[in-house]
């Protein structure tokens, strides 16, 4: 797979001529593919979730915030061992593969939890943890399969080809829907066969990480040493605070079809909006961050989510606001998710590459658990539209200090 690059020099005195295609690994593109089946199966299931629990188990805000934030927060305790196993055993394939496949075990668990919310906790658990260790490594594989100028680049490629996952599994999951007549457990266990698709991808087409490795380099000492580091350990603090005011997907999609009164049929197509903007933008953001500063991108992509919660809690309520508010709700995931692995990853030695990635997303998880029980809490206590306004006004305060700090250099 080729990127172009608009960098060929034709002088007249046709002297220097630099190639106009610069390539993106293979593995690269290999990792994408095992991420857009997976995001198929996962977004199936996160499309159709808010509603199953809200509508369909009667969940209220503060228990849907405390599950959601266990969705997004049980990664934190075992990102940062996957991406330390990884590193230490030289076998970054390995545990990531390890981590798709006790996802896709997870979702044949929703099957048998039924309508125990414990049960249902658990398995949301279990397959965030599968996320958790698979996703340092993963970052990881492409991080060291890449040139250090085409980071951006290349972590822009990965993310779109997983937003085109991101894309088609709630259409895949109305589809499921339609013709099991409303049935989420058949959602579930089709789920469960994509995913398993996904981990025979990844066993065939990627490639372990090449060179050698010392194994004296990769101690737990050497993993704590990390956040001596001062570039390092500001960027691992000034994403987990930012991760701390972002309000979640779920509640996203939630506050919009509350406010707009979208009919729960339609409410897996919500997705689709921030995805479409994601995979339209992901590739060009992450070249601009190559070329203007992955930290700027990075916090534009905060101010873009600010910008679509003042637009959620707004008094105006018209349709093109729901569309322009999940436009810029794209924006934020593809000027951050990728832009921000590109940053950290230069600050971080290649043998500890998977450990220290999973330290800044450990991070970020944290907070995020932290953010989702909050604003569960908020909006519980405050109503909808001032937890919202709230959240609004505390993003971008935090992205105003990270501007000023500037922990990452241009």
């Amino acid at each position: 797979m080729y990127i172009a690059a608009s960098r060929t020099s034709d002088l007249a005195s046709g002297t220097d001529r630099k190639p106009a295609l610069k390539r993106v690994s293979a593995n690269v593109v290999a990792l994408g593919m095992v991420s857009l089946v997976t995001d198929v199966s996962s977004e199936m299931v996160t499309a159709v979730l808010p509603l199953y629990l809200v509508l369909g188990l009667g969940l209220n805000p503060l228990q849907f915030g405390l599950l959601d934030g266990l969705y997004a927060g049980a990664t934190a305790l075992v990102r940062v061992l996957g991406g330390h196993l990884a590193d230490r055993w030289r076998r970054l394939k390995a545990v990531a593969g390890f981590g798709y496949g006790l996802s896709a075990v997870g979702k044949l668990g929703l099957v048998a939890a039924g309508s125990s919310v414990a049960a249902i906790g658990l398995v949301l658990a279990a397959d965030r943890t599968g996320k958790g260790l698979r996703t340092g490594p993963r970052d990881a594989l492409i991080s060291l399969s890449s040139e250090p100028a085409s980071l951006g680049r290349s972590f822009g490629v990965h993310r779109a080809m997983d937003t085109v996952g991101a894309f088609l599994g709630p259409l895949v999951a109305m589809a499921v829907l339609a013709v099991s007549l409303g049935s989420y457990s058949s959602v579930f266990v089709t789920s469960f066969c994509i995913a398993a698709i996904a981990v025979l991808l990844l066993a065939l087409f990627v490639r372990e990480r090449p060179g050698s490795v010392d194994r004296a380099a990769v101690s737990a000492r050497a993993a704590l040493g990390l956040l001596r580091q001062q570039d390092f350990r500001r960027v691992t603090l000034w994403a987990a605070l930012l991760g701390l005011v972002t309000v979640g997907d779920s509640f996203v999609y939630l506050v919009l079809q509350r406010r707009w009164e979208i009919a729960a049929t339609y409410f897996p197509l919500l997705p689709l909006g921030t995805a479409g903007v994601y995979l339209l933008l992901a590739v060009p953001l992450g070249k601009l961050a190559d070329r203007a500063g992955r930290w700027p991108v990075f916090l534009g992509g905060h101010a873009a989510l600010c910008l679509a919660l003042v637009l959620l809690c707004g008094p105006q309520a018209g349709l093109w606001l729901a569309v322009v508010a999940l436009g810029l709700h794209g924006v934020f995931y593809a000027a951050t998710d990728g832009v921000l692995m590109a940053a950290a990853g230069p600050l971080i030695p290649a043998d500890l590459r998977a450990t220290g990635l999973a330290v800044v997303q450990t991070g970020q998880a944290v907070a995020r658990m932290c953010s989702s029980v909050l604003f569960g809490l908020a909006w519980t206590l405050w109503d909808l539209r001032p937890a919202v306004l709230v959240a609004a006004v505390c993003l971008a305060a935090v992205a105003l200090a990270a501007a000023f700090a500037k922990p990452v250099r241009p």
